[in-house]
C-alpha cells in the first residue's frame, strides 16, 4: 500500500500533536501530585555566614538550598544539617566541635525565629510539620552529622534535642569516639569494630529521647550494632543503594533489609558520585579541565578542596568568588561538553528508588539531595528543580500515593514511631 506524501505529513503531524497532548497531560499530572503532597528533602548543609540579618535564605542566593529556591521548586521541609568534620579524639577537638555545632544550632534558631519568622518555621514533630504547612510556610527541622561534638558527655544528646534535632549519625568521614566511619574500607582500619561503648549509650539515649538514628555514614559492623541495640526504626538519611554503585557510603542488600526490618527508611540520594561513580567521573573530570582552562585565561588556578580547606577564612571567600566567576564563563564549554561525556542526571537518580523500592517496599523509601553539602544532579542541581524528580517518578508509573510515601510521608511515619518509643520508654 502507497501513501501520498500529504498523507504521510497529515500523519505524522498528527501523530506528533498526540505525542506532546500525552507529554503535556503527564507533566501536569505530575504538577498537580507535586503540589498536593508534602515533599521532604532529609540533607541540606549549611554555611552560618549566610544566616545573617544581610545575607541569608529569605535572598535567592548562590546556595542550592534557599526560600526562593524551596518556593519555585516546591520542597515544603529542608532538614538543615549541623555538620563538624572529624577531627581528633581530645577535649581540645570535642571543645571545638561542639562550638562550631552550637553556631548552626544558632544559625537555624536565627532564621526561623528573627530572619523569616512568617515565611519558614521549625517543627520538631510531624503534626508541627503538617500544621506549618497547613499555614503556607516552609519548614525547617534539624538533624547532626557526626555525633563527635557531643564528645564524652551523654548529656549533650539531650542539649541537641532540646535545640531541635530530631536526626543525628554518630560519625562521619572518620571514625569517632563513638562509632566506626565506613571511610574504614579504605584501609580496613577500625578503632572500635562496630560503635564503642560510649557509642552504644548514645542509641540508648536518641531512643528514650526521641531522636531517629541516622546509619548514612557509620560502618556496616556499627550499622549492625545499632539494628541490634535499637528498639526504634533507624533511617539512612542520604544514602543509595550499593547494588547500582559499588561505594562504601551506599548500602548493601544487607543493611537494607536490616532497616526495613527495624521498619525504617533509607533516603536516596542525589550524590552524583553514589549514584553513578564510573559516569560521575568521566563528567567530572572533563568539567574539571574546562575550569582549568578558562581559570587559566584568567590568571586563576583551581585548587583540591584540601588545599582549599588550608587556606584561612577570608582567602577561601576570595577563592569561592572567583571560583563562580570561572564557573560562569565555563557553562557555553559545559552545556556542549554535556552532549558528549553525560553528566549523572535524575533519571540514574530514579533508578536507585526503583532498587530500593523493589528490595524494601514502598513503605521505607524516600528522597534526598545532599544539596550544600556535595549533592546535586543534572535536572536536580538544586532545591528550585525539585519538581523534575516528581516528574520522573510518573513517568515511571508511581501513584500519587506512592509519591506521598516517598516524599515524605515515609520519613515522617519513622518520626511518629521513633518518638512513640521514646515517650514508651520514658512512662515505663
Amino acid at each position: 500500500m502507497k501513501f501520498s506524501k500529504t498523507l504521510l505529513l497529515i500523519l505524522s503531524s498528527a501523530f506528533f500533536a498526540n505525542a506532546q497532548t500525552a507529554d503535556e497531560a503527564m507533566v501536569e499530572k505530575a504538577r498537580q501530585i507535586h503540589d498536593k503532597v508534602i515533599t521532604i528533602d532529609t540533607h541540606n548543609d549549611i554555611n552560618v555566614d549566610n544566616f545573617t540579618a544581610t545575607k541569608n535564605y529569605t535572598q535567592n542566593l548562590d546556595t542550592q538550598v534557599n526560600l526562593p529556591k524551596m518556593e519555585k521548586g516546591g520542597v515544603d521541609v529542608s532538614w538543615l544539617i549541623v555538620y563538624t568534620g572529624q577531627e581528633k579524639l581530645n577535649e581540645a577537638g570535642y571543645k571545638a566541635a561542639h562550638k562550631e555545632a552550637m553556631t548552626k544550632f544558632e544559625a537555624i534558631h536565627r532564621l526561623v525565629e528573627e530572619i523569616a519568622p512568617s515565611q519558614i518555621g521549625l517543627a520538631t514533630t510531624s503534626a508541627e510539620v503538617r500544621d506549618l504547612v497547613s499555614q503556607g510556610k516552609k519548614v525547617a527541622m534539624i538533624g547532626v552529622e557526626n555525633g563527635y561534638p557531643i564528645g564524652t558527655d551523654i548529656k549533650n544528646v539531650k542539649k541537641f534535642y532540646d535545640l531541635g534535632a530530631r536526626y543525628m549519625s554518630l560519625s562521619h568521614n572518620g571514625h569517632s569516639q563513638l562509632s566506626d566511619s565506613n571511610t574504614g574500607e579504605e584501609d580496613d582500619q577500625w578503632l572500635h569494630n562496630g560503635l564503642s561503648d560510649l557509642g552504644k549509650e548514645v542509641v540508648k539515649e536518641m531512643n528514650r529521647l526521641g531522636i531517629m538514628i541516622d546509619v548514612s555514614h557509620p560502618s556496616k559492623k556499627a550499622i549492625k550494632d545499632m539494628f541490634e541495640l535499637s528498639k526504634a526504626p533507624l533511617i539512612a538519611s542520604h544514602s543509595s543503594a550499593r547494588a547500582l554503585c559499588n561505594h562504601s557510603r551506599n548500602l548493601d542488600d544487607e543493611q537494607l533489609e536490616w532497616i526495613k526490618e527495624s521498619n525504617g527508611v533509607v533516603q536516596t540520594v542525589a550524590f552524583s558520585s553514589y549514584v553513578n561513580t564510573k559516569k560521575h567521573n568521566a563528567y567530572d573530570a572533563a568539567v574539571k579541565k574546562i575550569y582549568g582552562e578558562v581559570g587559566e585565561k584568567m590568571g586563576f588556578k583551581v585548587l583540591s578542596w584540601d588545599e582549599i580547606r588550608a587556606m584561612e577564612p577570608e582567602e577561601r571567600e576570595a577563592y569561592r568568588e572567583k571560583y563562580q566567576r570561572v564557573r560562569k564563563l565555563s557553562q557555553p564549554k559545559i552545556q556542549k561538553l554535556k552532549e558528549k561525556v553525560p553528566p549523572v542526571d535524575v533519571s540514574d537518580f530514579v533508578n536507585h528508588v526503583d532498587y530500593l523500592v523493589e528490595k524494601m517496599g514502598i513503605d521505607h523509601v524516600g528522597i534526598s539531595s545532599d544539596f550544600d553539602g556535595g549533592g546535586g544532579i543534572e535536572g536536580w542541581s538544586d532545591a528550585s528543580e525539585t519538581f523534575n524528580v516528581t516528574l520522573e517518578l510518573v513517568k515511571r508509573g508511581y501513584s500519587e500515593e506512592e509519591i506521598a510515601k516517598l516524599w515524605g510521608e515515609n520519613l515522617l511515619r519513622v518520626l511518629d514511631e521513633v518518638q512513640a518509643v521514646a515517650q514508651n520508654l520514658q512512662t515505663n
